[in-house]
């Protein structure tokens, strides 16, 4: 097996400086498009968004375009009362999300529905219990899954929950991440669903990975990628593709423009035909690194 390795960035409203000026927000799609494969829909966490969404971004990008769609926040346990405690998803919710993915279905570019768990769902039965409630109620989609809590892979657990995700078809979310804490978790390389591996590359930036008081989300991303530390991936990209059909590298620094830089840098270091843009620089200093 030889695996398309497709590159992206997770979402793609937040480059600065990579539109042309006065291209209108509902265009933006199409002239990514040129650029690049596949894109993460990030908008679907904050909140369900409506069906005419979906078919509009279908309609604005070519022919095999792929979009990964993550799952709204309430379907990923991130909703907590004021006591901290989670609020159980409902099946309402579910329902409603996977309605307004119809559109994205037909047209043949939902590759992925993504499961980002927070850092407080932590390796318990319960929590594999609820993992297979998702795939029961989206049982003809592909789902990936991702950790934000070390309990899920630390010595012996991690055998076990990999082999819960091959036996449920789930593809491994794999990370690049700072190791900070029980909130993070090590770059893990596994391939446990053969239609999909992904890498989701967050930066390194300890200093903001649990900093409050962030202006934006986007600070909290807030690393560019060395063309360097990206190459010391391409092994274990060249693992997974050799175990899976399709491989996709997703940039989530997206702050200014890091991520469509560190996306091109990835395409050149795989050999793939990048595209030649023109960025204005952005502030490159690096936090400290745990």
């Amino acid at each position: 097996m030889e695996g398309n390795v497709l590159v992206g960035t997770c979402n793609w409203s937040d480059h600065q400086g990579y539109y042309p000026p006065g291209l209108k927000s509902t265009e933006r799609i199409a002239y990514y498009a040129r650029h690049f494969p596949v894109v993460e829909v990030d908008s679907t966490y904050y909140s369900l968004q409506p069906r005419r969404n979906f078919e509009a971004w279908c309609a604005r990008t070519p022919e095999g375009f792929l979009f990964n769609v993550k799952a709204y926040r309430e379907l990923t346990q991130h909703d907590r009362t004021p006591e901290g405690q989670v609020e159980t998803p409902r099946a309402e919710t579910f329902e409603k999300f996977s309605y307004s993915l119809e559109p994205m279905r037909e047209c043949g570019k939902l590759k992925a529905v993504h499961f980002q768990f927070p850092p407080w769902f932590r390796f318990s039965d319960a929590n594999f219990e609820y993992i297979a409630t998702c795939r029961e109620f989206l049982p003809d989609d592909l789902l990936a899954v991702e950790f934000r809590h070390r309990s899920w892979l630390e010595g012996e657990r991690a055998e076990r929950t990999l082999g819960f995700l091959r036996e449920h078809e789930l593809s491994y979310v794999m990370v690049d991440e700072p190791q900070v804490g029980s909130g993070s978790v090590p770059p893990t390389v596994a391939v446990t669903n053969p239609e999909l591996a992904i890498v989701r590359f967050h930066g390194r930036n300890a200093e903001t990975w649990y900093k409050k008081g962030l202006k934006s989300s986007t600070e909290r991303f807030k690393y560019l990628y060395s063309k360097e530390e990206l190459a010391e991936w391409m092994p274990a990209v060249e693992s997974v593709r050799e175990q899976a059909k399709e491989v996709h590298l997703l940039l989530n620094n997206n702050y200014g423009n890091y991520a469509v830089r560190n996306a091109v840098d990835l395409m050149e270091l795989l050999g793939q035909p990048a595209p030649q843009l023109e960025l204005p620089e952005m502030p490159t200093e690096q936090p400290q690194l745990i």
